[in-house]
């Protein structure tokens, strides 16, 4: 989220300024873009449109197909990010942000002319209300043999809103544009990667935090899941732990939207401005207990989503995924024992003094902090948002037959003082080194093979519902395996 876009910026600004050597052109199914031909070889495509742009009558509408044009099209930088408010972090991308931002970045490396590389396509993360995938594809994992794509989706009210009068104009179903939008990029990726050098049908899907989660979803519909051939969820899982909303309840929240900004239609909500929305975004609340995530909420909208996520797990067509999370994520409850008591308390009724003796929340004052996973509000909150719900996807998917890999990490990013949300991400992207973690490589032996062990790598184990993870130490990979004891009480994907 906040982490994640500072790490990407972190780790890529070096790179961002590659030399240009020369200009370079490949014709896609709307027309010739004109990109870039790196001094090292590889080809740099930015700022390409996969749909129209989602404004006017086509804001809140499924994506539509880009349309074509004659000539040639500059595609030598990235694309807007998608409308968004400034919440620090993110001030950058909020000042370039628009709603017409339906563009993803490609990079090649050097390849011959009919090559088929394996694809990799990269969904930002930022709680789906915020952050952009621009710079992402200068990173080294190019140099792994990939193509790497990295997509922007409608974020916010703008990405995720439903309204009755949207489900009645779009025959029973609204909302989940965002993920329309990713479904579509990968459409566009099957229908015009090969004229990139990569394989259309060898695409791996990855992305971090609401990223992963969002990953997670496509996969898991019924639109989506025939696009990729795997996935890599990274911190964020399809449900985040919490209980799906339901369509009417997702209705509930643009009908309180549209009072607010004094809509009686749906053409007045159309014509609304985009700053005033996101002020009034601002302000709604959703039936989760943190409304900072009032976007990473799965909405059951009967058509992207036909069930809950984790009725879906439970198809047997949902295809191979990695999935983990960090040994310290974020602080919930403001990092606060009594905060997390509170939340306890409300949230497990009869069951809170079993889940606060587990903690060790029960005593004052809370036990010493565990050297890896952190203080008890600290495991408590990575336990409830990520760490159980990895398990409990590992779990479901391995029931029904399909492949997944769990890790964990525990070394923090170059620079940070302890591993966190978002530490992944220098280890995924940034060039390998002695002593790193090599996440790069296991993701780039996954994204060739559909398996992440490769030669030089220490075993990685599948799922076999034994509790099967990797653990990223500071001494390297480790496999280890059992269920997380406290993960009884929290048992949503």
């Amino acid at each position: 989220m906040g982490l994640a876009r500072l790490l990407i910026v972190a780790v890529l600004t070096a790179l961002a300024g590659a030399a240009v050597a020369d200009p370079v052109r490949v014709s896609t199914t709307a027309g010739t873009l004109v990109g870039e031909r790196r001094a090292d070889g590889s080809q740099a495509f930015l700022g390409v449109p996969f749909a129209r742009p989602p404004v006017g009558e086509s804001r809140w509408k499924p994506p539509q197909a880009v349309a074509a044009w004659s000539g040639e099209r500059p595609a030598q930088a990235s694309g807007p990010a998608c409308r968004q408010t400034s919440r620090g972090w993110n001030a950058a991308d909020a000042a370039r942000s628009s709603e017409d931002c339906l563009y993803l970045d490609v990079r090649a490396p050097r390849h011959a002319p009919d090559a088929r590389l394996p694809v990799m396509v990269w969904i930002h993360g930022g709680a789906n209300q915020a952050g952009s995938g621009a710079g992402t594809v200068e990173s080294s994992l190019v140099d792994q043999g990939v193509v790497q794509v990295s997509v922007q989706y409608r974020l916010g009210v703008f990405g995720f809103l439903s309204h009755p009068a949207l489900t009645q104009e779009q025959g029973g179903a609204s909302g989940n544009y965002a993920l329309m939008d990713i479904i579509a990029a990968l459409q566009w990726v099957r229908d015009n990667i090969a004229a990139f050098g990569g394989d259309p049908g060898n695409i791996t899907l990855f992305g971090h935090s609401a990223g992963g989660q969002d990953v997670g979803l496509v996969m898991l519909s019924p639109d989506g899941r025939g696009l990729a051939a795997r996935g890599i969820l990274q911190s964020g899982m399809p449900g985040f732990g919490f209980p799906p909303r339901s369509l009417k309840q997702n209705e509930a929240i643009g009908e309180d939207l549209a009072r607010r900004v004094g809509a009686r239609s749906l053409g007045d909500l159309r014509r609304t401005s985009g700053e005033a929305l996101l002020k009034a975004a601002e302000t709604l609340t959703a039936p989760i207990d943190d409304q900072g995530f009032i976007w990473t909420q799965a909405v059951v909208d009967g058509a992207v989503l036909p069930k809950a996520p984790e009725a879906l797990l439970a198809d047997p067509g949902v295809k191979p995924m990695i999935v983990g999370s960090s040994a310290r994520e974020m602080a919930l409850f403001g990092g606060e024992p009594q905060r997390a008591r509170a939340w306890v308390a409300e949230s497990f009724k009869e069951r809170a003094p079993q889940v606060l003796a587990a903690y060790g929340l029960d005593r004052e004052p809370p036990p010493a902090i565990d050297p890896v996973r952190g203080d008890a509000v600290l495991r408590l909150a990575t336990d409830r948002m990520f760490r159980c719900p990895a398990e409990t996807t590992a779990r479901l998917r391995r029931r029904a037959g399909g492949k997944v890999w769990r890790y964990e990490l525990e070394v923090p990013a170059p620079g940070q003082a302890s591993v966190g949300h978002g530490s992944e991400l220098s280890f995924v992207f940034d060039r390998p080194g002695k002593g790193r973690p090599p996440l790069q490589a296991y993701w780039a032996a996954f994204a060739r093979t559909g398996e992440p062990n490769a030669p030089g790598l220490p075993h990685w184990p599948a799922e076999s519902g034994a509790g099967e993870r990797l653990a990223f130490t500071a001494t390297g990979p480790r496999a280890e395996q059992g269920e997380e004891p406290d993960c009884r009480f929290h048992t949503r994907p």
